[in-house]
Order: C-alpha cells, then structure tokens, then sequence
C-alpha cells in the first residue's frame, strides 16, 4: 500500500532544511522565517517543552528505548517510498520556499490532499 504525508503550516518545520538557506524574502517572511525552527530535530516538544527540558527528556528516553529521532524516522520513510507533500499555499502564507525544504519533497494544494485523501483506506488528520 501507498503512503502519503501532507504538511500544512507548522508542519511545514519538520521539512525545512536545519542549515539556512539564502533565499530572497519579503519583511514578514523573514520574520515568520526567524520565529520558527529550521528541521526536526530542533522542533519543540509543544507546551510540554519547558524551556528545552521536554524535548531533552523525550530524546533521551525514546534514545535509551532504541526509538529513532524525528529526522531518522523521515529518512526511513523516504527510503520506503513514503510520499511527503508539501501544501504550497502554506509555504506561500508563512514564506517558505522550494530551497528551504529537504530533497524528495513533492508540493501540491488542499485539493491533492482530498484527492488522496478520497482514495485512501484510512486517513489521518493530526
């Protein structure tokens, strides 16, 4: 079976490359550009992070349980032929843009998403 991950907005942080790319942006495209975190492995542990703690603790138990990380777990999935899109109407409202994402990602609208939504046996919004 196929697998399709679509990502929207905040989601669009576990793409974004960690190293800065250059790339030519408006005032608040910057902005958005500078207040979120560039790769998985610097994504915050939502409102359990406490200053870096949660995130710390979540790495360490998932490293002492043979767990991967965020980033090991994408590059299995993209070795599996797991199809990561991109939603470029989230790119375009938070300034992110092409370069800025890992290889291998593929950019589509909400309307793809439907589609392969309509066409899957089980669909999953988180």
């Amino acid at each position: 079976d196929d697998v399709t991950m679509f990502f929207t907005f905040w989601g669009l942080n576990v793409l974004r490359r960690a190293q800065k790319i250059k790339v030519k942006k408006e005032f608040m495209e910057n902005m958005f550009g500078f207040m979120m975190p560039r790769g998985a492995e610097r994504l915050a542990l939502s409102k359990m992070n406490f200053g870096g703690a949660g995130t710390a603790m979540m790495k360490s138990i998932m490293k002492k349980k043979n767990v991967n990380s965020l980033p090991q777990l994408l590059d299995n999935a993209q070795a599996m032929g797991v199809k990561m899109i991109a939603c470029t109407m989230s790119m375009d409202v938070m300034g992110i843009k092409k370069e800025e994402l890992l290889e291998g990602i593929e950019y589509a609208g909400v309307a793809t998403y439907l589609g392969e939504a309509d066409n899957s046996n089980v669909n999953l919004f988180i």
